[in-house]
């Protein structure tokens, strides 16, 4: 057995034997053939749906990755081949089909990623979307497309069932809202059943208002699913406010426009049995003429017959503004309806004439406070209370950076 010196001579002349067959020949002792290019930098996966998945919802959300990508492009075909429009949800988790896909129908989706090495890969994923469900959910806005809406307004989509707690972060990630200019706000669970978005201060007078529910075809719970999508274009109209202190004499109330007083108008509230409401309210509904009748209502304190002209509803419970011929003598002076805010004829008339759904009625003093949800009380919460209705943790958006200090000398 040689020692660790012979052995490192016999490598040296292994060596020098090798470099002498190479030095008696003109070919290289490697086949350039054999190099092979560095693989591509860039990658990239699609995760949702799954490859050949034979049940994926009609209102899909797709979820891919890329790394060390420069360009990167997803795609979504038909079976035809014809692309389906789509964009990232606002939070970045995942892309949406602009319309939702047609049950039982074959898509393909393709994502290519391009590294700074120039070099191009590609997934692929082919699906089948299931089949039509037996059971659906309809979305309902409250809010009229294409009009103006008072200052006060929250944005309200109603279902036509309940949506299971575990199911309402994925339903209120869909409702996606944009405005112009941009403001502060958040979705809220205002019932199983009711999506209420609300900015953190009234709405500002031309504000534009952008609603794009992709709810068609997404789960919501116990084997439901969302019957089509939903749009919604509206605008802040003038700001229109109706204010009422209960504690100054004269009783009045003081409607401003633009921050600017346009009219005191004499009212009387709620009896001292029969207290109105203290709080921020809005219009939610407006009838010229109609009749309050509390004959079948079994919580009624008192019976009654009353036709009424001018009837501006500012909760669920009963409360309007309205013409009140009969308590004339009272306004200004002493309260004496159910609740409602009591004006004369030509004074109801004239307001009716200048509100709309959703201008904010704020009352205070009157000795009864406003019970949240008894209307749309958004307004009775502080913005932070308020948030914690949403489903998804809400975070507030981010400052903009600090001004940088000039240098001194």
């Amino acid at each position: 057995m040689p020692t660790r010196r012979h052995t490192l001579a016999a490598i040296g002349l292994a060596g020098a034997g090798l470099a002498g067959v190479a030095a008696c020949t003109n070919k290289p002792s490697f086949n350039a053939g054999d190099k092979k290019d560095p693989p591509p930098k860039a990658s990239a996966t699609i995760t949702t749906p799954e490859a050949d998945a034979t049940n994926v919802y009609a209102g899909a959300e797709f979820v891919f990755t890329t790394k060390e990508a420069k360009e990167s492009k997803f795609e979504l075909t038909d079976a035809n081949g014809a692309s389906i429009a789509g964009e990232m949800h606002p939070d970045g988790a995942g892309w949406i089909p602009a319309k939702m896909l047609t049950y039982g129908a074959a898509y393909t989706a393709t994502l290519s990623a391009t590294g700074d090495d120039g070099k191009t890969v590609t997934a692929t994923t082919k699906f089948t979307v299931m089949a039509k469900p037996t059971n659906e959910v309809r979305f309902t806005s409250f809010l009229p497309d294409n009009k103006e809406i008072g200052t006060g307004m929250p944005l309200i989509f109603q279902m036509s069932r309940d949506i299971p707690k575990d199911a309402r972060a994925g339903v209120q990630r869909r409702l996606m809202v944009k405005i112009e200019p941009e403001v502060e706000g958040v979705w809220a669970w205002y019932t199983p059943r009711e999506l209420h978005w609300r900015p953190k201060e009234f709405w500002k007078p031309g504000t534009k208002i952008f609603v794009d529910a992709r709810v068609g075809g997404i789960p919501c719970g116990d084997g439901y699913f969302g019957v089509r999508n939903v749009t919604l274009t509206t605008t802040a109209a003038r700001q229109l406010v109706m204010s009422v202190d209960d504690a100054i004499a004269p009783k009045v109330m003081i409607v401003t426009k633009d921050g600017q007083e346009i009219r005191r108008i004499k009212v009387s509230l709620g009896k001292p049995t029969w207290q109105s409401s203290s709080g921020v309210m809005v219009i939610i509904e407006k009838k010229e003429h109609t009749i309050f009748d509390t004959r079948n209502d079994p919580n009624a304190r008192e019976k009654y017959v009353t036709p009424v002209d001018y009837a501006q509803r500012i909760t669920w419970g009963g409360e309007h503004i309205h013409s009140a011929p009969w308590s004339v003598a009272s306004q200004g002076i002493r309260n004496v309806s159910h609740g409602c805010i009591n004006m004369s004829a030509d004074d109801a008339k004239w307001l009716f004439e200048q509100t709309m759904v959703g201008d904010p009625v704020i009352t205070v003093n009157t000795g009864q406070a406003l019970k949240y949800g008894d209307g749309w009380t958004h307004w009775t919460k502080t913005f932070e209370e308020y948030a914690k209705g949403s489903a998804i943790p809400y975070t507030p958006p981010a400052a903009g950076p600090s001004p940088t200090a000039s240098p001194t000398a």
